[in-house]
């Protein structure tokens, strides 16, 4: 049984010396409505799929977020759907609304709101890690400090608020886009196969105890 006397949470300073994780696969840019319809026959043919959204970062109150970038990765291969060019979110929806397909994601809700800015749809399938990994004892709940703690390797965020409509998206871009969904298989896969306990883990956080508590 799990002690619910620690939570697991890693701090700056611990995560700053961890070597950085690089996605292992095959990343492909997605441009056009054919190329995406080509992309989602290829990710159909896989069990379990990664998701997540990059938005150009905006800086003014009330302007609302549009999704510049639709990221969906397998184990070996990441798309990377450049919906403002695309112009639509219709091919992809085969695979956003097939109950069928198992999609990880972090934060879904952010990423389904500012998709609903500009395109309707139906959700179907998805697992959110926000909502796992509590039982897991998670004090941090970021995709960054998640993995980190389960796999010992850190993700880097230094892309997080570049230029997601640039006229091309820079090496460092499409890994770092990549590596966000393709973590969500990861992290998603070593919870629910057994291998992480967390009573194991190096990052276990106790609650200071107050002479008042017994």
């Amino acid at each position: 049984m799990i002690s619910p006397r620690f939570t697991l949470a890693i701090n700056k300073e611990e995560l700053a010396e961890l070597e950085r994780v690089e996605f292992p696969g095959v990343i492909s840019v997605v441009n056009t409505s054919a190329e995406a319809r080509k992309a989602v026959n290829i990710l159909k043919k896989y069990p379990i799929l990664g998701f997540d959204t990059e938005s150009r970062p905006t800086f003014k109150k009330g302007v609302p977020i549009r999704v510049s970038l639709v990221q969906i990765s397998a184990d070996d291969v990441c798309f990377l759907f450049r919906i403002r060019k695309i112009g639509d979110l219709e091919p992809l929806r085969e695979l956003i609304e097939d109950p069928n397909i198992l999609k990880i994601g972090l934060s879904l809700h952010d990423d389904f709101n500012n998709l609903g800015h500009n395109y309707t749809f139906a959700p179907k399938g998805f697992v959110d890690l926000q909502k796992l990994v509590p039982s897991y004892q998670f004090a941090n709940t970021s995709l960054q400090k998640i993995y980190a703690i389960v796999f010992g390797q850190r993700i880097s965020k230094s892309q997080q608020l570049s230029n997601w409509d640039a006229e091309e998206l820079s090496p460092a871009q499409q890994s770092y886009a990549a590596i966000d969904a393709w973590a969500c298989i990861r992290i998603y896969k070593q919870l629910t196969s057994g291998q992480f306990n967390p009573n194991d883990s190096k990052y276990k956080q106790y609650p200071i105890v107050t002479e008042n508590e017994n």
